[in-house]
């Protein structure tokens, strides 16, 4: 398993990441002003781009609020240990669910 200096470096990379993606979702979800003249093929699908960026942007913004919390259990005793075997969770899986408890085949 990789150090906690380690761990830390990669979180706040992956915190600088997310939340760049979510000042760019920000400004992709922004309203459509009515009085843009676009067609009405292209209106649609602004509507749909829009609701698939603002799903997006859920997603990054519950991302961003786990790897603050990971961030600040780094120096918890059991960081990074599944409480189920005990074994180590590998960096990529706390990175991608930073609120995960078990290791890939405990969660299973």
């Amino acid at each position: 398993m990789l150090d906690k200096k380690e761990i830390i470096k990669r979180i706040k990379e992956e915190l600088t990441t997310t939340e760049k993606q979510i000042i760019e979702l920000r400004e992709l979800t922004k309203p459509i002003a009515p009085e843009n003249a676009i067609g009405r093929v292209s209106r649609m699908d602004a509507i749909n781009n829009k609701s698939i960026n603002d799903a997006a942007l859920q997603k990054a913004t519950l991302k961003l609020n786990n790897l603050k919390v990971a961030l600040s259990k780094v120096d918890d005793l059991d960081f990074g240990c599944c409480r189920r075997c005990s074994k180590p969770i590998p960096l990529g899986r706390i990175l991608l669910l930073p609120h995960t408890v078990t290791c890939v085949n405990c969660a299973v």
